[in-house]
């Protein structure tokens, strides 16, 4: 039985795949975009650069009239030697209520992962802005990938699968609307901060790459240069 009816969702043309040809490391690019009633975005992009790199990012935007926190997820493999994990459900908001309500419950099974819970360094987010204190950030070897982040990663989808079906959909305008603000806002932090950018250009060039940042992945961000033209 499928849980969701998906509907694919539109990517910009040229976005949704394109091929490097600079280096020694020819890369690929593609992604795909799905909606359905319950969510308004489901993004997944993969980066296919050989040995040298393998890149997998997911983020799921609930639709705006659930406040849900956003379903973030990042594999990132360089070289066979270097393997990075994150992931979390990403709060909209910081008070007290709204993380009682969806980001405590994360709590438990966050407890049966102290091996993908590393200190690490958050080099360009602030992390008590957007991420919660039961996020899996780690650096690990392949064979801890194939074995414990794959099941953290089935039982983080299950449990934000639960919190959906518990769910009760927002009515009042007034709530959606701060929904839609939220989702916006977290799409400008976003797109001012995320280190692929430098990562994307080296492969596939400037122009694109900020096509690929405003255009796609964070789409209701509004880049730096018209931000300063309308003040």
């Amino acid at each position: 039985m499928q849980r969701f009816k998906l509907e694919s969702r539109p990517i910009p043309a040229g976005l949704e795949y394109q091929v490097s040809d600079r280096g020694r490391n020819p890369a690929t690019i593609q992604s795909w975009c799905y909606q359905c009633p319950q969510f308004r975005k489901i993004r997944y992009t993969y980066i296919d650069a050989g040995a040298s790199a393998q890149i997998f990012n997911s983020v799921i935007y609930p639709s705006h009239n659930y406040e849900l926190p956003l379903l973030g997820i990042d594999f990132l493999s360089f070289g066979q030697v270097k393997n990075l994990i994150v992931m979390d459900f990403q709060p909209l908001f910081q008070d007290e209520a709204y993380l009682r309500k969806y980001i405590h419950p994360l709590q438990t099974l966050h407890e049966q992962y102290p091996d993908l819970v590393q200190d690490l360094e958050m080099k360009f987010y602030d992390a008590n802005q957007y991420f919660s204190k039961y996020l899996l950030f780690a650096k690990t070897d392949a064979e801890t990938v194939k074995t414990r982040v794959f099941e953290a990663f089935k039982d983080y989808l299950n449990l934000y699968w639960q919190m959906l079906d518990q769910a009760k959909p927002l009515s009042d305008q007034s709530d959606i609307q701060r929904i839609v603000k939220a989702q916006k806002d977290y799409d400008q932090y976003s797109a001012e901060r995320d280190p692929a950018s430098g990562l994307f250009s080296s492969y596939f060039g400037h122009e694109w790459s900020e096509r690929f940042l405003h255009e796609f992945l964070f789409e209701e961000a509004m880049p730096l240069a018209t931000r300063a033209t309308k003040k």
